[in-house]
């Protein structure tokens, strides 16, 4: 579970900054692109089978900051940053590889790719040539109203999110071994027809998205190969559907394709079989009766506690069409701590008494001063963790 696993790293680094170890770290030496070598450090131990190790010192991604503003909420942000690790997983063995941000793609070729493709004669507008011509969204034509360009032509890809893995070998050295490439894309497009007027959407059908993006894939992979260092290195491209502004849980990945050693070959596509669903919903009752009935029985008696509360929220992660993980928000207004620390016991029983064993739970109690208690439930634990903030 993401929010244990951050956890349990903020206490290793508290930790470590205490009382440091040297003699848990591996020193290695990191080829670098321009063929020059220098030092670094693999953690020795890690935090979760379900994530890499990062080697030290950390190496910010040259397009650090514009994940934030091309993807269009924290559920989608989060997700689409953990969920590629575990795309990546399919093809790179966490306990043979290192994770390093992307140090290929910069701002300026990202940014260049997120653009529309233009015409001839928007080129010579804008005062471009032909081989700034990289835009990967399609082209406006300008033909017709505002809103019928934009339903005719919508923005797919939002963003291009890079990961490196890094493999070690027998002398010390670690090398590149393997990319991987997130394409964020738009299950909504947004759009103004005028500046700082009123915005509008369209909703872009699923089964057209994955088309298109499969398309982009093509072309980026091709890209890829042409940059320097990527031309022989395997490369997994994944598609991630956004949730739209408005969604309370995240989008997930649908589809990824990968292409060996030097191939710029993406023929052979995988669906993805990930999905969250809010809890309580239509969707949710219609397609998961079971683990909404638990989830219901859970809330209500949360709400007998508080007779006049009905605020408990859930995000229920499915991988495979099997309940994974069911993260709940309870914001609620306490009168003191021993209120507080009385209501979370309350709580945790009923994690305890209505989730099976086989899905991880996590509760995040709320007040208006913020966080209260965190409840953790993971997968056959028969004793939850508890923390009461002070």
């Amino acid at each position: 579970m993401q929010k244990i696993i951050f956890i349990a790293l903020s206490i290793v680094l508290i930790l470590t900054g205490c009382a440091p170890n040297f003699n848990k770290q591996e020193e290695i030496v990191q080829d670098q692109q321009d063929s020059e070598e220098e030092q670094a450090i693999i953690p020795k131990y890690k935090i979760s089978d379900e994530y890499y190790r990062t080697i030290l010192p950390f190496k910010e991604s040259q397009t650090r900051g514009l994940v934030v503003n091309n993807v269009s909420t924290k559920y989608n942000l989060n997700e689409f940053e953990t969920g590629l690790m575990r795309v990546a997983m399919r093809n790179f063995d966490p306990d043979k590889y290192l994770f390093q941000e992307g140090q290929y793609l910069d701002k300026a070729t990202v940014t260049s790719w997120l653009k529309r493709k233009y015409t001839p004669a928007q080129l010579e507008t804008r005062n471009l040539t032909e081989e700034e011509n990289l835009g990967l969204n399609p082209i406006d034509d300008e033909q017709g109203s505002i809103a019928e360009r934009n339903e005719k032509n919508p923005i797919y890809l939002a963003h291009i999110l890079e990961h490196n893995y890094l493999i070690k070998n027998d002398n010390g050295k670690v090398r590149l071994g393997g990319v991987v490439v997130g394409l964020a894309l738009n299950s909504v497009h947004y759009y103004q027809k005028e500046a700082y007027g009123a915005t509008f959407q369209t909703k872009i059908d699923h089964n057209k998205l994955v088309a298109e993006g499969r398309k982009i894939g093509e072309e980026v992979i091709k890209r890829l190969r042409a940059v320097e260092g990527l031309g022989e290195v395997p490369i997994t491209i994944a598609l991630f559907e956004q949730a739209s502004k408005t969604s309370v849980v995240p989008g997930n990945f649908i589809a990824y394709a990968h292409a060996n050693k030097g191939s710029s070959n993406l023929s052979d596509w995988k669906n993805i079989d990930e999905k969250y669903i809010l809890f309580p919903s239509s969707e949710a009752t219609e397609k998961h009766r079971d683990d909404v009935t638990s989830f219901s029985n859970f809330k209500q008696d949360v709400e007998t506690y508080f007779p006049n509360f009905n605020g408990v929220v859930g995000r229920a992660f499915y991988m495979g069409g099997q309940l994974q993980e069911l993260n709940i928000d309870i914001p609620i207004q306490f009168y003191g701590k021993t209120e507080a620390i009385g209501f979370t016991q309350f709580v945790t029983g009923k994690v305890m008494e209505h989730f099976p064993n086989y899905i991880a739970v996590q509760v995040n109690i709320t007040s208006v001063l913020g966080p209260e208690a965190l409840i953790v439930k993971d997968v056959d634990q028969k004793e939850p963790f508890v923390h009461i903030y002070k």
